[in-house]
C-alpha cells in the first residue's frame, strides 16, 4: 500500500471540502432535503467527529496494538446528540481542516505502518489497510454527498424556473 497516494488524497480533499462549503450561508448549511436527511453542516461535523474520533484514533489503535479495544463511536446518534445542525459553518470548517492536518501529520510521520495488522471485532476483522482505505473512500462520499447537496439547493433555489437543461441528477 502506497502511504503517499493517501496522504495526498486525503490533503487534496480538504481542499475539495473548502470548495464545497466555503461561502455558503447559514441557511444553506442548515437546509436539508428532508427531514432524515443531512445538512451540509451536518455533514461538515460529522466529518470532524470521523477525523478524531474514528478513523485517526482507530488507525493509531491497532498499528499500535490490535489487540486493544477500540473506543466506542456513535456516528449517526452524534448527528443529533451533538447539534450538528446548531452550529457555526465557519467555526465547523476550521474544527474539520485542523483536524485534517493533525491526521495528515500523523501519518506523514509513520514509518513503516503494518498495514496487515488486524482487530478482530464481534461482526468480523479490521485491518490497519481497511481503516485507511475506508477513510480514504469515506471522504469521497461526503464529497459526493455535499455535490447532491448543492445541486438539490440550486433546484429549490430556481424556483419556478427548471434546472433539467444542466442534466438530471443520477445516482449510479
Amino acid at each position: 500500500m502506497d502511504l503517499n497516494y493517501f496522504i495526498d488524497r486525503l490533503s487534496r480533499n480538504r481542499d475539495v471540502f473548502e470548495g464545497l462549503l466555503n461561502g455558503v450561508n447559514g441557511e444553506q448549511a442548515k437546509w436539508k432535503p428532508s427531514p432524515d436527511k443531512w445538512s451540509m453542516l451536518e455533514v461538515i461535523n460529522h466529518l470532524y467527529d470521523e477525523e478524531k474520533e474514528d478513523f485517526r484514533a482507530r488507525l493509531q489503535s491497532v498499528l499500535a496494538d490490535p489487540k486493544q479495544p477500540l473506543a466506542p463511536i456513535d456516528p449517526q446518534n452524534w448527528v443529533t446528540r451533538r447539534g450538528y445542525n446548531e452550529r457555526d459553518i465557519e467555526a465547523s470548517l476550521r474544527n474539520f481542516f485542523g483536524e485534517r492536518e493533525n491526521s495528515l501529520a500523523w501519518l506523514r510521520q509513520l514509518s513503516s505502518p503494518n498495514w496487515q495488522n488486524r482487530h478482530e471485532r464481534p461482526d468480523g476483522s479490521l485491518s490497519a489497510g481497511d481503516l485507511i482505505a475506508s477513510w480514504l473512500a469515506h471522504d469521497f462520499l461526503h464529497i459526493r454527498q455535499l455535490a447532491r447537496l448543492h445541486w438539490q439547493y440550486v433546484t429549490l433555489m430556481a424556483d419556478p424556473y427548471q434546472t433539467a437543461y444542466g442534466g438530471p441528477w443520477k445516482e449510479s
